[in-house]
């Protein structure tokens, strides 16, 4: 079965509670399956290593885990307009998968939550987006015939879904932000099945 990739970084939940709302979506098609992966944090200072496998919650991903999926939805909090630099190190460490082409024509698209809904919910978006460029995915957003982007008093762009979480991260994921979420993942799965039947 055919997997896309839902590879996140958070560290308060509403990241990761993202994450699982686009993959909800991802598994709304038939055949589909949504492999949820996070990225361990980074420091300055290195006291003791991380584990290979994270006390709870997602797996931390591999390079095969990117190299061997149908699609890949890159989700991650904003730190001053951009991706979280524990995310960007994952990134950064994919040149082989870069070299190799292994990565060309595949689907991918972006998810963020911020504290303040004018603090970078675009820019984080488009900070991810750059990358995905250069490893030659086809990159998908939201189009405006999801209602909710029209409705929406929270998070949600055509960039990519996202979520408003305030300043002290207490604001809960919308019910349009879940929807904007769920309308993701669908439609990089959807994508990845188009793009992987072969011709006639």
């Amino acid at each position: 079965m055919s997997y896309i990739l839902v590879l996140y970084y958070s560290r308060y939940g509403a990241v990761k509670e993202m994450a699982q709302h686009v993959a909800r979506g991802v598994e709304s098609i038939a055949n589909m399956e949504a492999r949820i992966r996070t990225v361990p944090p980074v420091t300055t200072t290195v006291q003791t290593p991380e584990p290979s496998i994270p006390d709870s919650g997602a797996p931390y991903a591999t390079l095969d885990d990117l190299k061997n999926c149908a699609g890949l939805i890159l989700g991650s909090p904003t730190r001053f307009g951009n991706m979280a630099a524990a995310m960007k190190y994952f990134i950064d460490s994919t040149s082989s998968l870069w070299l190799s082409g292994n990565l060309v024509n595949k689907p991918a698209a972006v998810f963020s939550s911020t504290a303040s809904l004018h603090g970078g919910q675009e820019t984080t978006l488009l900070s991810m987006m750059l990358p995905l460029f250069h490893l030659g995915f086809v990159l998908v957003g939201l189009p405006y015939t999801e209602p909710d982007l029209n409705t929406t008093q929270s998070g949600g762009t055509p960039y990519g879904a996202s979520h408003y979480a305030g300043t002290q991260g207490k604001h809960p994921v919308t019910d349009e932000e879940k929807r904007l979420c769920f309308a993701l993942g669908k439609r990089v799965a959807e994508l990845s099945k188009k793009l992987e039947t072969p011709a006639i």
